[in-house]
């Protein structure tokens, strides 16, 4: 059974960062497409950044330009680097692998709280 295990979640005031890490187990990370969700109180889930095997990224238009996705493949690790934080990018933040044949698994999620 895969697991992503996510942290760097916390409270930070308006304008702060906060840096979260995902390391999935077993070996899926080389195969898999690596991305960040996010979910409101009271909203549905959102994705907010993707990137594939080959380092392609993607973002939501509400996080371009502030969040930076990025994976280390000597760490088997996917981050999410959030500067200029809001109020609004207070979520639950998921770590989701998508494995294709292998499968799709997503984390636990970690609490990001924004103060204003």
């Amino acid at each position: 059974q895969v697991q992503l295990v996510e942290s760097g979640g916390g409270l930070v005031q308006a304008g702060g960062s906060l840096r979260l890490s995902c390391v999935p187990s077993g070996r899926i990370f080389r195969i898999a497409t690596m991305a960040w969700h996010r979910q409101a109180p009271g909203k549905p889930r959102e994705l907010v950044a993707v990137i594939t095997t080959g380092g392609t990224t993607t973002y939501a238009d509400s996080v371009k330009g502030r969040f930076t996705i990025s994976r280390d493949t000597t760490k088997n690790t996917v981050y999410l680097q959030m500067n200029s934080l809001k109020p609004e990018d207070t979520a639950i933040y998921y770590c989701y692998a998508g494995a294709g044949y292998f499968g799709d698994y997503w984390g636990q999620g970690t609490q990001v709280t924004v103060s204003s």
